[in-house]
């Protein structure tokens, strides 16, 4: 009980803590956060209406380069190791007025690379022979230094 009276106690703290480091950036700037550069650009714009309401439609390029001098690397367990997949998010751009409507974004994320191996393991073919297939695993994520990384969303918001 005293545990989760503390843990009650601090998830506030901890909170302020992942807003402290957000940051507003503007179409085609560039944002240095610890070493890397955050820059997004509008590719697209698009005005359109639905039921008598005017929105814009807009694709977007986010994109982040390594000028750390260091590269960063997650190696996975050999057991399924699902935070892995958390931890190699390294930026995530929100767009606060989007509304997420027909399948589109309310923010997009910019991870690091899969690291992928191929596995070969036995298995059977239809006809019950033994064969050898291979599938690609991945065994875990990386940012090399200088290297560049992007990606894409397309926001809707009321204009």
């Amino acid at each position: 009980m005293k545990l989760i009276k503390t843990l009650i106690f601090l998830l506030p703290f901890l909170a302020m803590i992942s807003i402290a480091n957000a940051q507003q950036i503007k179409d085609g700037e560039t944002v240095n956060v610890n070493g890397i550069a955050v820059t997004y650009s509008v590719i697209n714009k698009e005005k359109f209406t639905i039921k008598d309401q005017d929105f814009d439609r807009y694709k977007v390029l986010a994109s982040i380069k390594n000028n750390t001098g260091k590269s960063f690397n997650i190696r996975l367990a050999n057991s399924l190791d699902l935070s892995g997949i958390n931890s190699s998010k390294i930026v995530e751009l929100d767009c606060v007025n989007a509304t997420g409507a027909r399948l589109t974004s309310k923010k997009v994320q910019v991870s690091m690379k899969s690291h992928l191996i191929n596995v070969t393991y036995p298995t059977k073919d239809k006809d019950g022979k033994s064969i050898t297939a291979i599938i690609p695993v991945t065994a875990g994520y990386y940012f090399d230094e200088g290297q560049v990384i992007e990606n894409d969303a397309i926001f809707i918001v009321p204009a």
